[in-house]
C-alpha cells in the first residue's frame, strides 16, 4: 500500500511537471507568433524633386516684326494704281503703287530743254573767250574785254552744270513715281487708293520685314531683373512642343499707366517661316542661377542634437537616415540643396518614432 501510494504521488508530480513544460513551450510559440504577426509601422512619404530655386514664370505675348516700315512716295502726286493688298508677300524691288507721271515727264522734258540751251550758250561763250584772248595777244583787245568774255564763259559753264543736275533730279523724280519694296516682307496696311493725291513722305503702304521677328510681352516690375539677366524661351500655341531661344532686345523705360507693366521685346534669332506674324506665343523666364533645390515639409526633417537629416525608405521597406544640406527654411517647408537623390521616398510624418533599418509600410494616407 505504501509503495502504491508513493508511485501515485510520483506520477502526479511527473504529470504536473510535463504540464508546466508544455505550458511554457506553448507560451514561447505564442510570443514568436505574436512577434511575426506584429504589423510594420505605416509611414506617409513624398518623393524628393529638384527644380530651380525660383520657379519659372510665363507670359502670353504676340509675334511681331522687329522692323515695320511705313513706305511713301518721295514726290507728291496723284495715285495711279495700288498694286498690293494687305497680307500679300513682297520681294525686294517689287512695285507697290504708282503715281500719275504726266507732270513728272513734263518737268523732265523741261530740264532736258534747259540742258540743250545751256550747252549752246556755253559753246558761244567759250568761242568768244577764245577770240578775246587771241585778240589780246595781238594787242587788238583790252584786258576789260578779256575779263568780260571770261566771266560770260564761266557763267555759261555754271548754267550748264545746273542744267545737268536738274536733268538728274527730274529723272530721279520720275523714277520715284513707282513705289518699290526695299525688303522682303508682308504688307500689313494700305493707306492709299487710286485717285488719291498724296504729299511727299505720306505713308502709303506699311510693310513688315521677314528678316527679324520678336515676341512682345508685358512684364511686371517685380520680374524686370529676371527679364534682363535670366534666360528666356518662347513656345507657340500652334507648336507647343518646340522652344525658341529668346533674347531681350528692348524694354520700355516707363510702365504702362493702366496695367503698371513694362512692354518688353524679345528677339527670336531662330524663328523660321513657321513663326508667322501675329501668332500667340508663351514667353518663359527662368532664373539665371543654376542651383537646384527640393522643397519638403518641415515635418520630414529630423535633427535631434545632430545634423539635419531625412528618413529615406528603400525598395525593401527599410528606412535609413540621410544627412542633408539645408538651403533655407520657409513657413511650411524646408529647402534642401543636396543629400538625397532625385525621386527618393522621404518620410514626412512621425520621423521621431522611427529607427534606422526599421521595417515600414508606405501608405498614401494615414488613418486613425
Amino acid at each position: 500500500m505504501l509503495a502504491r501510494s508513493i508511485l501515485s504521488s510520483y506520477s502526479r508530480l511527473l504529470a504536473g511537471i510535463l504540464l508546466a513544460l508544455l505550458a511554457l513551450a506553448l507560451a514561447g510559440c505564442n510570443d514568436k507568433l505574436a512577434e511575426k504577426a506584429k504589423p510594420s509601422r505605416p509611414v506617409l512619404v513624398t518623393r524628393a524633386h529638384y527644380e530651380a530655386e525660383s520657379p519659372e514664370r510665363s507670359f502670353v505675348g504676340t509675334i511681331k516684326p522687329r522692323i515695320e516700315t511705313d513706305m511713301g512716295f518721295r514726290v507728291p502726286g496723284k495715285i495711279a494704281k495700288r498694286l498690293v493688298e494687305v497680307g500679300q508677300t513682297v520681294d525686294v524691288g517689287e512695285p507697290l503703287a504708282t503715281l500719275d507721271e504726266i507732270d513728272l515727264k513734263l518737268q523732265a522734258e523741261q530740264a532736258e530743254a534747259e540742258l540743250r540751251a545751256s550747252t549752246g550758250v556755253l559753246a558761244q561763250a567759250a568761242a568768244a573767250e577764245t577770240r578775246a584772248n587771241d585778240l589780246r595777244v595781238k594787242g587788238w583787245s583790252t584786258d576789260a574785254q578779256v575779263d568780260q568774255a571770261k566771266a560770260a564763259a564761266d557763267e555759261a559753264r555754271a548754267r550748264l552744270n545746273r542744267a545737268q543736275r536738274s536733268v538728274e533730279l527730274t529723272q530721279n523724280s520720275l523714277s520715284y513715281a513707282t513705289l518699290l519694296a526695299d525688303t522682303r516682307g508682308v504688307v500689313t496696311a494700305t493707306l492709299i487708293d487710286a485717285g488719291q493725291v498724296v504729299a511727299a513722305g505720306q505713308t502709303a503702304v506699311r510693310v513688315a520685314r521677314f528678316a527679324e521677328k520678336e515676341a512682345v510681352v508685358a512684364i511686371p516690375e517685380t520680374l524686370l531683373g529676371r527679364a534682363k539677366e535670366g534666360t528666356a524661351s518662347v513656345t507657340l500655341w500652334s507648336e507647343p512642343n518646340r522652344k525658341y531661344p529668346a533674347k531681350l532686345r528692348e524694354i520700355a523705360p516707363t510702365a504702362d499707366p493702366a496695367t503698371r507693366t513694362y512692354l518688353a521685346k524679345f528677339s527670336l534669332p531662330d524663328a523660321g517661316d513657321k513663326v508667322s506674324l501675329g501668332m500667340t506665343a508663351t514667353l518663359t523666364l527662368a532664373d539665371p542661377a543654376t542651383t537646384r533645390v527640393a522643397r519638403l515639409p518641415l515635418s520630414a526633417l529630423f535633427s535631434e542634437g545632430g545634423d539635419p537629416s531625412l528618413y529615406i525608405v528603400d525598395d525593401k521597406g527599410e528606412v535609413s537616415l540621410k544627412p542633408v544640406v539645408v538651403k533655407s527654411y520657409e513657413s511650411n517647408d524646408v529647402v534642401i540643396s543636396g543629400g538625397v537623390d532625385e525621386g527618393a521616398k522621404v518620410v514626412v510624418l512621425g520621423v521621431q518614432k522611427l529607427d534606422p533599418n526599421q521595417k515600414v509600410r508606405v501608405v498614401s494616407s494615414l488613418s486613425f
